[in-house]
């Protein structure tokens, strides 16, 4: 079947899957950097450890872990609009309720739970994405709705330098605003078209189960994939993760900048990223994207190790967008997963290999907090570069990108049951 015949890949309904998946990640993004950036505050509000600020944190990612499977599942029995609605509605919900506590332990079971609803998103509306636009747009497609993290990442910043030190009332508003991209869901994004044909099939198929498992990501035509993908993934989130949490009380701490100044450092960095991570889209599409994922995953590790081991405030200013412009393998990794994997296991499969990996970089942040606490972070950082040059490598081990339009390959795992 043609690409420009594919129901759903021509008409508005795929600018609404865009506009919509745009706004549905730059929501989770916010919510997500705003503990990063809020942290220090937080802590002397609190009266908080470094490691206790550190769980706050991952028991965010161990929450975003824990929502791979269940989300990914739910989505690919279910339908993309439901599961992307749930996640928004969980984790906005959970977003006010951090700003009407000071305890300690509730904002703990309070992250992780809100955790599980921001997870979902990359995964669902990477799907979304590879069933509504053609195959020789897809990349670049993904690559702009998944920019929208740093735009949210900025937002957050910006808000953080004009609420801040009012951390609660940062939260509440972060939380509220998460119905803009439900309302826009509701009234202008339909169903994928894909998953529903795809639906029927299996629903009327005496060969293939009804309903997906998770097994069928670790068949044999799937292992290499899911477990190559999966480690790939987990080293570029750890490396990920244990820098941003930390960037901020790095800047603060070992660099002297005050919170404000903070802010305006963290919303450059995140122009370095919007403009990455739409300029890889493109060049995904010519050189391939697993080749533009080694690229991105390559010029992240030697730029953090450059921005670790700089000591002038000046060049730290111009360093960040540059470090920051190769964050792109986040959207990389959508599109190469959602072609690799067919779409009776789509969301399952590209959301576990991608949100294990973010379950597993909980233990970054900690990480971070003992090397900061017996050395530096400065040092932390550059332990992050090694997370990405091992992800690099891991990188040359990869299926090659699948050629075939999914279309072909709706079906192509032989269910195993539920």
């Amino acid at each position: 079947m043609s690409p420009s015949l594919t129901p759903g890949r021509s008409g508005p309904s795929r600018w609404h899957v865009l506009i919509g998946g745009f706004l549905a990640y730059l929501f989770d993004a916010m919510e997500i950097i705003l503990l990063t950036i809020a942290l220090p505050v937080m802590r002397e509000d609190l009266e908080l450890s470094i490691n206790d600020a550190g769980m706050l944190a991952s028991a965010t990612l161990l929450g975003i872990g824990l929502s791979g499977v269940a989300t990914g599942w739910y989505s690919d029995n279910f339908g993309r609009r439901k599961a992307l609605l749930a996640s928004l509605i969980i984790f906005g919900s959970l977003t006010m309720l951090v700003a009407s506590t000071r305890d300690w332990g509730l904002l703990l079971l309070l992250r992780f739970l809100s955790g599980i609803g921001l997870g979902g998103v990359w995964g669902i509306v990477s799907a979304y994405i590879c069933e509504t636009w053609p195959p020789h747009q897809r990349a670049r497609a993904t690559g702009f709705v998944l920019s929208s993290f740093p735009v949210g990442a900025a937002i957050a910043a910006l808000m953080a330098g004009a609420l801040l030190p009012n951390w609660p009332l940062l939260f509440l508003l972060a939380g509220i605003s998460t119905l803009i991209p439900v309302l826009y869901i509701l009234l202008f994004v339909p169903e994928s078209a894909e998953w529903k044909a795809n639906k029927v099939q299996r629903q009327h198929s005496a060969s293939v189960v009804a309903h997906v498992s998770i097994r069928e990501i670790f068949a044999p035509q799937l292992l290499r994939l899911t477990l190559l993908g999966t480690f790939a993934a987990t080293c570029a989130v750890i490396g990920f993760w244990g820098a941003s949490t930390w960037l901020p009380t790095y800047l603060v701490q070992e660099r002297g900048l005050n919170v404000n100044m903070m802010s305006t450092f963290m919303a450059m960095l995140n122009v370095g990223a919007f403009i990455g991570i739409n300029a890889f889209g493109l060049i995904a599409d010519h050189i391939g994207k697993r080749n533009a994922t080694l690229l991105s995953l390559f010029g992240a590790a030697v730029m953090l190790a450059v921005y670790s081991q700089t000591n002038q405030n000046n060049l730290l200013f111009w360093l960040g967008p540059v470090y920051a412009f190769f964050y792109a393998f986040a959207s990389l990794f959508a599109s190469y997963f959602s072609d690799q994997y067919p779409l009776r296991v789509r969301t399952l499969g590209a959301g576990f290999c991608f949100n294990f990996g973010r379950g597993l970089a909980a233990f970054a942040p900690l990480l971070l907090s003992s090397i900061a606490s017996s050395y530096s972070l400065a040092l932390g950082l550059l332990v992050c570069a090694g997370f990405f040059a091992v992800a690099t490598l891991s990188m040359f081990f990869m299926p090659a990108d699948i050629t075939a339009s999914s279309e072909d390959r709706s079906t192509e795992v032989p269910a195993t049951g539920s």
